[in-house]
C-alpha cells in the first residue's frame, strides 16, 4: 500500500495505491476505483472494491475527486466533467508505474463515480474495461426520479435557477444541502456519514446537464458491465436499464433483486459471483 499524490489541471489529487502479492513478474492490470458524489477514497464502496480486486490479483488505485477528501479543490465543488478529468489524470499516473500494464487499465465507479466512469470511457480509448454499479444515463431524468413528488421537481429546479442567479449577482457559489440534491433514505445515511454534506450550486447543475448515455456506445468494443439494486432507494434502476439499451456489445446488465444503492458495501454473495465471473471473461489476470 502506497499513499500516491498526482496532478489533475494543477490540483494535487490524494490517492491509495495497492499492488497485490506475486510469485513471478511482468506488467499486471489495473482498476481504478471511483468514489460516489460527494464521498472520498476511504468510503466503504470503495474498500470493499478494492480488497476484493486486489486479493484477485489486480492493481487497485482509490484516489479523491477534486474537492473530496484529502483532495486540492474547493470544498464541495464536484461537477462531472472536472471529475471525468480527473480519471484522464489517474490513467495519466498508472502510466508512470512499471507494475502497471499500460494497455490494460479498467475503471470501476459507484453511483456518480459509475456515471463518471461510463462517461470517462466513452471519451477515452486508455481504459480497457468499466464496471458501473448504480449509475445513471442522463441526469435531468435521473433527477425527476428521484424528486417525484409534485412540488419537489419545481422547488428542486427552483434551486438550480436561484444558484445561477447568485453566482451572476455575487460572484460566489450558493451552497446547498446533500439531501435537497439526492435524496436518500434515512437507513441508508449512515453510509454517508464521512462524505460532504453540503455542495456548490454548481455540482446539481453539472449532474442536471451530464448525459453518460450519450457516449456509452463507444465504449464498445471494450467490455462493460452494469450492476443495479432492483429496489435502489437512491437512483432508479430505470437509469441502468437506459444505459444497457443505448450500449453496444460487449455489454452485460445484473439487476440484484437483494440489494441497495450501495451494494458493494454490503458483502453480497451473488454481487461477488457476478463481478468474478465478468471478470474472468472479459479482464483477467
Amino acid at each position: 500500500m502506497e499513499s500516491v499524490r498526482f496532478k489533475s489541471e494543477g490540483l494535487h489529487l490524494s490517492g491509495i495505491l495497492q499492488i497485490p502479492e506475486r510469485t513471478t513478474g511482468g506488467k499486471l492490470p489495473a482498476i481504478i476505483i471511483l468514489h460516489g458524489f460527494g464521498g472520498n477514497k476511504e468510503g466503504a464502496q470503495g474498500k470493499w472494491a478494492t480488497e476484493t480486486f486486489l486479493n484477485w490479483g489486480y492493481v487497485c488505485l482509490q484516489f479523491d475527486f477534486r474537492g473530496c477528501g484529502q483532495s486540492e479543490g474547493v470544498r464541495g465543488r464536484v461537477v462531472c466533467q472536472e471529475e471525468v478529468r480527473d480519471v484522464q489524470a489517474a490513467i495519466d499516473f498508472l502510466l508512470t508505474r512499471e507494475e502497471v500494464d499500460p494497455s490494460r487499465i479498467a475503471v470501476c465507479g459507484s453511483s456518480l463515480g459509475a456515471a463518471v466512469a461510463i462517461f470517462t470511457a466513452g471519451i477515452e480509448k486508455r481504459i480497457a474495461a468499466v464496471i458501473a454499479q448504480g449509475g445513471w444515463g442522463s441526469g435531468s431524468r435521473k433527477f425527476q426520479l428521484q424528486h417525484p413528488l409534485p412540488d419537489a421537481w419545481p422547488k428542486f429546479l427552483n434551486m438550480l435557477a436561484e444558484g445561477v442567479r447568485h453566482r451572476e449577482t455575487t460572484g460566489e457559489s450558493l451552497m446547498v444541502s446533500r439531501f435537497d440534491v439526492v435524496p436518500v433514505p434515512e437507513r441508508l445515511r449512515p453510509m454517508l456519514q464521512d462524505g460532504l454534506m453540503e455542495f456548490t450550486a454548481e455540482t446539481p447543475l453539472s449532474m442536471f446537464l451530464f448525459q453518460p448515455e450519450s457516449v456509452i456506445a463507444s465504449i464498445s468494443p471494450r467490455p462493460l458491465l452494469l450492476l443495479h439494486a432492483g429496489n435502489d432507494s437512491v437512483t432508479s434502476v430505470n437509469e441502468s436499464i437506459s444505459l444497457y439499451q443505448h450500449a453496444k456489445s460487449p455489454v452485460e446488465l445484473y439487476i440484484i433483486d437483494d440489494a441497495d444503492h450501495f451494494m458493494f458495501a454490503e458483502s453480497n454473495p451473488r454481487v461477488v459471483q457476478v463481478v468474478s465471473h465478468w471478470l474472468q471473461r472479459y479482464f483477467p489476470i
